[in-house]
């Protein structure tokens, strides 16, 4: 961003498509100017797209997140805008489907584990402290339904949400009273490209009906700018069901979801 602004500044990962991609139309929307930020050559487009009514600067970063060297090329961007931190939203995710012996591989989901877990805490612990410093800022962590019960079928990114979750709530609460604050946004299965990059078309819950990723967005930013600790999003059906599930043991959630997520199980 080389013009001046006196747009607020937001930093989106994952943003090339999906919820990302919502997230950051809809802070557009609410007049920020945006970096967003993707592993793939869809981030360009996007940024294309976000950019065509002219009301807000975006920058696009094409950078790796699974690795520590593109967490430092994104906050190395971020920093060059020369720009404080209004809202970030912490987006970036995979997962990988399949049984965890003979199904997966360790490579899949060691990445998953970077991507979702470690380039979250690195980015927050690059982005905070200037935050706080200031006094204010709006913080956005995609966690996920699927951390509140055991993934069969889909481990270690049930596991990976779990801890993004905790690490949210937890985060919420040692920032109080600093002027900065943290929401979970926790969608179901949406409809995305999440669940055939996770190899899981063959699954009931890859070939059911999902939920629309503007309507999860919204929900995640109006929570965001409203400095809400946690929003269950998507359609009323998806999160009466998240609610359910509060109540049941995870044994039976664990079943469950052996039965959305098992290989085979849409035939």
């Amino acid at each position: 961003m080389t013009t001046s602004s006196e747009n607020p500044f937001a930093v989106v990962t994952g943003a090339s498509s999906g919820i990302g991609y919502e997230l950051a139309r809809q802070l557009a929307e609410h007049g920020h100017d945006l970096l967003i930020i993707a592993e793939d050559e869809g981030i360009e487009e996007a940024a294309t797209d976000l950019r065509r009514d002219g009301r807000n600067q975006v920058v696009a970063v094409r950078a790796d997140l699974a690795d520590r060297a593109g967490v430092e090329q994104a906050w190395a961007a971020i920093e060059a805008t020369g720009r404080p931190i209004d809202a970030l939203a912490l987006n970036a995710g995979r997962g990988i489907g399949g049984a965890f012996v003979g199904g997966t591989d360790l490579a899949d989901e060691l990445n998953i584990i970077d991507v979702n877990v470690t380039s979250t805490v690195h980015l927050a612990k690059l982005a905070l402290p200037g935050m706080v410093a200031r006094g204010k800022g709006r913080v956005l962590i995609t966690s996920s339904i699927a951390s509140m019960m055991p993934g069969t079928y889909q481990l270690v990114y049930n596991a990976s949400k779990s801890f993004t979750q905790s690490f949210a709530e937890g985060l919420r609460a040692e920032l109080k009273d600093t002027g900065v604050t943290v929401t979970a946004l926790m969608p179901g299965p949406t409809d995305t490209n999440f669940f055939h990059r996770a190899e899981m078309d063959d699954t009931r819950v890859g070939a059911g009906q999902k939920d629309d990723p503007a309507q999860v967005a919204e929900q995640g930013i109006r929570a965001l700018l409203e400095g809400k600790e946690k929003v269950l999003a998507g359609s009323v059906k998806t999160r009466a069901q998240a609610v359910a599930s509060k109540v049941m043991p995870d044994s039976a959630k664990a079943e469950m979801h052996r039965k959305m997520a098992e290989p085979g199980s849409a035939n």
